[in-house]
């Protein structure tokens, strides 16, 4: 039977990202994201599900950074979920907002919930957590008026109330997950894609006026759509970054190897991280 790891425990949105694509897999869930990403290197698991990029907060950049710098894994899909966040409490515990002393989430939650807390919790400690479900787990065994920051799943798995529904600071919000494999044979996916991608990574040659210029022309010229350029720090000493570029569609056989050529002409290093369905969950 596949195995697919995800961002834990049972309750985060990386677990309702894979319910809803995966049929009836071995699921094994994991503190945190570099953890998933390990198991899936060594061969522990088969696939990996680890949250990338909110539509509100941005990049999670502990996983883009971990999977250039630590750890290549071939990306083989990507998952889009919509995000809702409520304030979770356990019952009969709390009536009102000024009893609660503490709010608890992952770092992403409680950004996308700044509004909210900036002017309800004042008064209460905002304290980070591995995960939403995490947070939400903490809540369920403690005795103390606190609350936790996370989705309808997490109530239910863990008993609590929903005490203010979505909380989140903008209404359109949604996550990119992306699947890990270093065997695309066993990803089995029970709904259809919605789309195609490409993600490159680019290094440009050092001090060379005008590189980006001539990286975004590339595609420009073969009239290319990317939904995404983004710069990351090389680790290397200030002032060099690599990009990584999201393409609209799949890696062909004339427009993207063109590109490819083209960039290692000028000197840069380009290194396809995966070429790959999308799911949207509705």
């Amino acid at each position: 039977m596949t195995s697919i790891g995800y961002l834990g425990p049972k309750g985060t949105f990386t677990k309702i990202a894979v319910d809803a694509t995966f049929n009836g897999e071995h699921k094994e869930d994991y503190k945190t994201i570099p953890e998933c990403i390990d198991a899936v290197d060594s061969g522990e698991i088969d696939i990996g599900v680890v949250p990338l990029e909110n539509a509100i907060e941005g990049t999670v950049q502990l996983t883009i950074d971990y999977l250039i710098h630590q750890v290549r894994i071939p990306v083989v899909g990507e998952i889009v979920v919509p995000i809702q966040m409520h304030l979770l409490v356990r019952g009969n515990m709390i009536s009102e907002e000024a009893e609660i002393e503490e709010v608890h989430s992952h770092s992403h939650a409680i950004a996308q919930c700044q509004q909210y807390l900036h002017h309800h919790f004042n008064h209460a400690k905002v304290a980070v957590t591995t995960s939403t479900a995490r947070a939400a787990e903490m809540v369920s065994n403690s005795d103390k008026p606190i609350a936790a920051i996370g989705n309808r799943a997490a109530a239910s798995e863990y008993g609590l109330e929903i005490f203010k529904e979505n909380i989140h600071d903008y209404p359109n919000n949604h996550t990119r997950f992306l699947i890990l494999s270093h065997q695309p044979e066993k990803v089995n996916i029970k709904r259809e894609a919605k789309g195609e991608k490409t993600t490159l990574l680019i290094t440009l040659p050092s001090d060379k006026a005008g590189a980006l210029h001539q990286i975004l022309s590339a595609f420009a010229w073969r009239k290319l759509n990317l939904s995404k350029i983004e710069s990351r720090p090389t680790k290397t000493g200030l002032g060099n970054y690599f990009f990584i570029i999201d393409v609209n569609q799949s890696y062909d056989d004339i427009l993207l190897p063109g590109v490819k050529a083209e960039l290692e002409a000028l000197g840069c290093q380009v290194t396809i991280l995966g070429s790959y369905p999308v799911y949207d969950i509705l």
